[in-house]
């Protein structure tokens, strides 16, 4: 990881990266909210339901009731990550880490 990513942040990738190898699952994400918390997980695509692995963080950040998002993980291969879901929970230039499985920051996108 980067020696420049804020330990909160790397964090972050290390909870998307144990997310995603716990199931083999394409991407791994978590998120943090305004509140210190974390919530983990990984991609789901079943034959009628797609979610990325940043949905389903932010789906189960708003179904414990937080108010709001102040950052963000994903670990892909993905060339391009969709961060709109956190943009539209958590507002404008947040910040998503994006890693690689091997945990080492390719970028940081901001919503």
């Amino acid at each position: 990881m980067s020696a420049d990513l804020p330990a909160e942040d790397a964090k972050l990738v290390t909870l998307a990266r144990a997310a995603r190898a716990r199931t083999r699952a394409a991407e791994g994400a978590s998120v943090r909210d305004t509140d210190g918390r974390t919530y983990a997980a990984c991609t789901v695509q079943l034959d009628t339901v797609r979610l990325s692995a940043l949905q389903l963080a932010v789906a189960m950040a708003v179904s414990s009731g937080v108010q709001g998002i102040e950052a963000a993980a994903v670990v892909t291969e993905a060339d391009e990550v969709d961060v709109e879901v956190v943009r539209y929970f958590g507002g404008a230039a947040l910040p998503v880490v994006v890693a690689n499985g091997n945990g080492e920051v390719r970028d940081v996108v901001h919503t």
